[in-house]
């Protein structure tokens, strides 16, 4: 079964992906503000270097012109603060390193194993818990080495495509990596992390659509979204096309100190999340990765203001509230209090 067609041609994506905005001078002209105005003055040389400004267009489009704190902007603009050392700030703050195989495959969790398939993204989050993550080292090279790490352990049942963005991969490297997990008998599910047709809905184009439509195994697309705003029209198509090729929708989001951290900001995505087809899941306290000690929401602050929106919406509406622990089972849920 496909998916309804999309607006935009097939495989325009990549010409959206290539005009992505990597300068912090052509970004803020794009929104109006100046340095001074969002206090970098010539400063955030050094972050952009060590974690490049990446952007795309059309996610630009949905930030507020000369609003120095538009949500959708602190989550991309490099910052003075990340040169700021701060105690527990790691480069591997869930500790991927002690989990990663050959062939770029994580087998953290009983039953799952994450593919490290692509260091590519579309968009470059200041508060990314992989921004020191070394791909090359890390990475699948070929599907072929993911594919026999998979096949040789009968306890994996599901696989997650995860990176970077497994959506950057071409539409012939993704259907070669669904049939070849499809054709090893104790996989069972198939999931994919991405952020995508959040930040370039494009990507869900005819190609990709038929791909996923005629998967025999089910699929399950988990989007990173943290704030209403981002759901435009376009990512509210996309939803709706991935989830008539018979896609499920799973949001999971960070908490974010400026950008989400608010009752108000908490309903307003999961009821707009929930409008455009997709389940909120996750709401995860920021992994506390060094360079983005200025996002933290503390846990306490957290759980009160989970509380409130326990409070407000449905529980089904209601993400559940997680850590990642190096050496824990599974996530870690937190309950609101």
């Amino acid at each position: 079964m496909t998916g309804s067609l999309t607006p935009w041609p097939r495989g325009s994506w990549r010409k959206h992906l290539a005009a992505s905005i990597s300068n912090v001078d052509e970004l803020l002209a794009e929104v109006g503000l100046s340095r001074d105005v969002v206090g970098l003055g010539s400063g955030a040389g050094n972050a952009a270097r060590l974690f490049e400004l990446r952007v795309p267009r059309a996610f630009v489009r949905r930030m507020g012109y000369g609003d120095p704190a538009d949500p959708l902007l602190l989550q991309v603009l490099p910052s003075v603060e990340e040169d700021r050392q701060a105690p527990g700030f790691v480069p591997d703050p869930v500790g991927e390193s002690e989990f990663v195989s050959g062939g770029g495959v994580l087998h953290k969790y009983r039953g799952r194993a994450l593919i490290v398939i692509t260091g590519i993204c579309a968009v470059h989050c200041r508060y990314c818990f992989r921004r020191h993550f070394a791909y090359g080292e890390n990475s699948v090279q070929g599907a072929g080495a993911a594919l026999e790490k998979v096949a040789q352990d009968p306890s994996i049942s599901e696989v997650i495509l995860s990176g970077g963005d497994p959506l950057s991969l071409s539409d012939e490297s993704l259907d070669e990596l669904f049939r070849g997990f499809e054709n090893i008998s104790h996989v069972r599910r198939l999931r994919v992390h991405t952020r995508m047709p959040v930040v370039l809905p494009e990507r869900v184009d005819s190609g990709l659509l038929d791909i996923l439509g005629r998967r025999r195994l089910p699929v399950v697309v988990v989007l990173q979204t943290n704030h209403a705003q981002e759901l435009d029209r376009d990512v509210r198509t996309a939803c709706q096309a991935l989830r008539e090729a018979g896609v499920t929708l799973l949001n999971q989001a960070v908490l974010l100190a400026g950008i989400n951290d608010t009752v108000e900001n908490q309903v307003d995505l999961s009821e707009g999340l929930f409008d455009a087809g997709v389940l909120p899941y996750y709401l995860h306290l920021m992994d506390r990765v060094a360079g983005a000690a200025h996002f933290e929401v503390a846990e306490d602050g957290a759980r009160s203001l989970m509380a409130e929106v326990s409070a407000r919406l449905p529980g089904y509406l209601v993400p559940r509230l997680v850590r990642d622990e190096v050496g824990a089972a599974s996530k870690v849920i937190l309950s609101p209090s």
